[in-house]
């Protein structure tokens, strides 16, 4: 379930990184900061192509387990874009923008207005020399 800071929408684009060029669009998408992955419906997956790359498997708020497939995409929102492993929407699934999508594309979200904003310098591993 979407914690407070999730509770918004906002435009995706996808594109399968094997067919560059062929993206589908994603009107209103819910952000949801508690969610891992980004899930997507399997119809416009399998329609740009993406492969079936892994099962996972979810634990609902109810304590069910479910099993999806993920694949490998690009993501576009806001002019940015990342690659990241998504999940296969079923039937009944939310469409939603996960957090690992949101860290490759450097978002966070601000909590008062509640939209995407840059998330500024990411941290750097520095090699210290005595």
């Amino acid at each position: 379930m979407p914690n407070d800071m999730g509770t918004f929408r906002v435009d995706i684009e996808v594109e399968n990184p094997a067919r560059p060029g062929q993206k589908r669009t994603l009107p209103s998408v819910l952000v949801d900061t508690g969610a891992e992955l980004s899930w997507v419906p399997t119809e416009l997956l399998e329609s740009l192509g993406v492969e079936r790359n892994n099962q996972w498997r979810f634990r609902q708020a109810n304590g069910t387990v479910l099993e999806r497939w993920t694949g490998t995409v690009s993501v576009y929102v806001a002019g940015k874009r990342a690659g990241d492993e998504v999940v296969f929407g079923e039937p009944g699934d939310l469409t939603l923008l996960g957090s690992r999508t949101l860290e490759g594309l450097n978002f966070r979200v601000e909590p008062v207005t509640k939209q995407l904003v840059d998330a500024g310098p990411a941290p750097a591993a520095v090699l210290v020399t005595a």
